[in-house]
């Protein structure tokens, strides 16, 4: 999405965080590659929720093709008019695309300095833009890293309304194999963060 890395150390968690939004974000963002899913296919996970859709994750990708992945990436997501699904704020906030939601990310991203790269035409609410905008403000790489505040600002305000809700439609979908598991990981990790910002705020004096 943008550029200007920081070179400001950051929590071991925070990086992990940023991590697994990156990651969320490329295979959002286009079909995987082969390189990605040989990658996706090492993975290892726990007992845990996340942990154990990692694992699903993982022995899927080892045994999926990158034509295989292609074909559903598309049918999910592009198809012929639209995909199965539509993985942008404006159409899970109010029904239609190009909404009011789009409009107000816009003007957050202005004042975060993040702007749209020139290659990309999807709406900046599109799902993997604003995986790949919340790990970039994690680590700075639009400046300075954002303090927790304003990462839950923004979180609060274009991700954890209606994120939840796709990743499920997502675990669900028709046309999901590959995609099931993605949908697992980013339905409990977007919980895993709500949790996470609402104890931070109750910690403090």
């Amino acid at each position: 999405m943008l550029d200007n890395a920081s070179d400001m150390k950051i929590a071991e968690e925070d990086k992990l965080r940023a991590d697994l939004y990156d990651y969320l974000g490329v295979l959002l963002s286009a079909p995987p590659n082969k390189a990605l899913l040989k990658k996706t296919a090492a993975l290892t996970g726990d007992e845990t929720d996340l942990g154990s859709a990692i694992k699903a994750l993982a022995r899927i990708a080892a045994s999926r093709s990158e034509k295989a992945a292609e074909t559903e990436f598309n049918a999910l997501f592009i198809g012929v008019g639209r995909g199965e699904l539509l993985p942008y704020a404006s159409y899970y906030l109010t029904g239609f695309l190009n909404e009011k939601p789009l409009a107000v990310l816009r003007n957050d991203m202005a004042s975060l300095h993040i702007s749209r790269a020139e290659n990309v035409f999807e709406p900046e609410d599109n799902i993997a833009s604003l995986c790949e905008m919340m790990a970039g403000m994690i680590t700075g790489r639009f400046g300075k890293p954002a303090t927790l505040d304003r990462q839950k600002e923004f979180f609060n305000r274009h991700i954890g309304p209606w994120a939840g809700h796709f990743f499920s439609d997502l675990e669900g979908a028709k046309g999901s194999i590959l995609y099931a598991p993605v949908g697992a990981i980013g339905r409990v990790f977007m919980e895993i963060e709500k949790q996470a910002f609402r104890m931070a705020a109750s910690e403090r004096p």
